[in-house]
């Protein structure tokens, strides 16, 4: 710096240095907080080294006396311990060990009308005005150049008011929202935790329920062996399944009377419609130019010159007339001589095979009739078509219990199913609080450029075209975590901040790279708002959100009030 220019700021910081005889005010750049250093008007300590002391007419001379600069509170001349830029000292203090920052924050700017701030020591009498942080232009004290800062106090105190009461009146309305979700998180956090014990109850009954219809197929299947096999008290096996094959021919005998009453009625019908014909034939005029009376004329007799074979065999007709009658009355069968005989037989199959007790037109008239109308349904579709060595092997008692079995399990494979999400939900991080569970499966968007970017939390993250409406998965949610980002600060300086972070992986395979994914950076805002998307690399995507969720403050009192700057 040049001579006289040195003189200047050595003198007018001189005069900042002291005030009237009768008052010791504050050096130029010093805040309220550490004017007790400076009020010794004869000798100054050094703040961080009190070992160091100095006249005090060497505060604000435009030199660094101390290690720590804090006898050059209003001017640049330690600039170079700033904080920011901490220069070794050890050139000019041979004994300190290393870098020593300076023990101020900066200059001081009380800034009338607005609020007080610090500039840094490297901006003062740099010829810039500085309006951001010293409205009062008090930092250009030395107009060097011929800058002059004017006073803006009072305008961009003005405005700074009036944004500072929008975003308390923001702050206050999120954290409102933030109340509400924390409250909504606590109450959909207990319904599930209510789901998860009806739902244990729910298990507990099912696993019962199971049980006894175990228990029960058991006793049925045993039973059904009984019944086959025999077992039961004064009966063989024979006498068992005698029981079966009298049940089932009386089903038989039901069906052979119904069909013989349907025979005999279109037998009948058969005879009246041939005498009304060969009435019709005796009785109509042949001069009669009718076409279609000589037709059918012919007919007739066609039809009646036929072999006259009998439509009834007399011998099938008999062994049904034996079949149809009672029990008492049968000659085809003795029940009574069978169901009282001991279990002799080492074959008790054989007993299945009622054909041999029935008489041959019979059997044979009912095989045609069950093979015909069974061949008809699966080649309609209506049954299945069953392999020739496919038999049954069980009763439809123990079919239905088995089925009941098979149905109760099912009921309980789901419960368990739905319990198991339910205990992993509540294990989930859902934030402090639990907060997020309240915006789970809310979905927010925002357009850009050609795409329309989504956001559902914790459920994806979705990339949707503009032409054609198509979407793109850009990750599914993984995990909460955290990340560092980098801020200005109010001094204009970047710092580092750390941030709640959603992460979403598994998306869409990216053509020549990897599965797309997602970190979604949350902060503090009034309203769930997609900010900005950006890829950051090859399929790796960031977006920026704001949600009331991540506001300081609601989960404990007092936290509102340190969090009025945070929006």
């Amino acid at each position: 710096m040049r001579l006289s220019q040195s003189l200047f700021l050595l003198a007018v910081a001189g005069s900042g240095a002291r005030a009237s005889s009768d008052k010791i005010t504050r050096p130029r750049g010093v805040a309220p907080e550490f004017a007790k250093y400076y009020q010794d008007s004869k000798t100054f300590t050094c703040i961080s080294d009190p070992t160091v002391q100095i006249p005090f007419s060497a505060v604000n001379d435009d030199f660094c006396d101390c290690p720590d600069g804090s006898d050059e509170p209003g001017t640049s001349a330690c600039s170079h311990l700033s904080p920011n830029s901490p220069l070794g000292i050890a050139d000019r203090f041979g004994s300190m060990d290393g870098p020593v920052a300076n023990a101020l924050p900066g200059f001081y700017c009380k800034n009338k009308g607005h609020r007080p701030a610090f500039v840094p020591f490297q901006r003062v009498n740099d010829g810039v005005c500085d309006y951001e942080l010293c409205c009062d232009g008090s930092d250009e004290w030395a107009r060097v150049g011929g800058t002059k800062c004017e006073d803006r106090c009072k305008e961009i105190g003005k405005k700074w008011r009036k944004a500072e009461e929008q975003r308390q009146k923001s702050m206050t309305a999120a954290l409102k929202k933030k109340k509400a979700l924390l409250v909504e998180a606590q109450r959909l956090h207990q319904d599930i935790e209510g789901q998860v014990r009806g739902l244990e109850a729910e298990v507990k009954e099912a696993e019962a329920k199971v049980g006894v219809l175990e228990n029960e197929l058991k006793a049925v299947e045993e039973a059904d062996r009984k019944t086959i096999r025999g077992g039961g008290k004064g009966k063989g096996k024979v006498s068992a399944l005698v029981g079966v094959a009298k049940a089932r021919v009386d089903e038989l005998r039901d069906a052979l009377l119904e069909v013989r009453q349907q025979r005999d009625e279109a037998q009948s019908r058969v005879e009246e419609l041939e005498g009304i014909l060969s009435k019709f034939k005796i009785e109509y005029n042949p001069n009669f130019n009718d076409e279609g009376v000589k037709r059918a004329v012919r007919s007739w007799e066609d039809y009646a010159a036929r072999d006259k074979t009998e439509i009834v065999n007399q011998a099938r007709d008999r062994d049904l007339s034996e079949i149809a009658k009672a029990d008492g009355e049968s000659s085809g069968v003795d029940w009574e001589h069978w169901e009282n005989e001991d279990d002799g037989c080492k074959d008790p199959e054989l007993i299945y095979q009622l054909a041999a007790y029935l008489p041959p037109s019979v059997v044979e008239f009912i095989e045609e009739k069950v093979l015909a109308f069974r061949s008809f349904l699966e080649t309609s579709g209506f049954l299945a078509t069953t392999p020739k060595s496919e038999t049954p092997v069980e009763s439809k008692a123990v079919t239905k219990a088995r089925d009941a079995l098979k149905s109760q399990e099912n009921t309980l494979r789901d419960l368990n199913n739905k319990l198991r999400d339910q205990r992993a939900d509540l294990e989930t991080n859902y934030g402090p609080g639990g907060i997020f569970r309240a915006l789970k499966g809310q979905c927010i968007s925002k357009d850009a450029g050609e795409y329309t970017y989504e956001h559902c939390f914790f459920q994806d993250t979705k990339q949707i075209s503009k032409k054609g409406g198509s979407s793109t998965s850009m990750g599914k949610f993984n995990q909460i975590t955290s990340t560092v980002v980098e801020e200005l600060n109010d001094a204009g300086d970047i710092v580092l901040i750390e941030k709640v972070a959603l992460e979403y992986d598994r998306g869409q395979h990216c053509w020549n790279g990897p599965n797309r994914s997602t970190k979604v950076v949350l902060e503090c805002g009034q309203e769930n708002e997609i900010l900005k998307t950006a890829e950051d690399e090859k399929c790796v995507y960031s977006m920026l959100v704001t949600t009331p969720a991540v506001c300081p403050g609601a989960e404990e009192k007092g936290d509102a009030s340190r969090s009025k700057d945070e929006l």
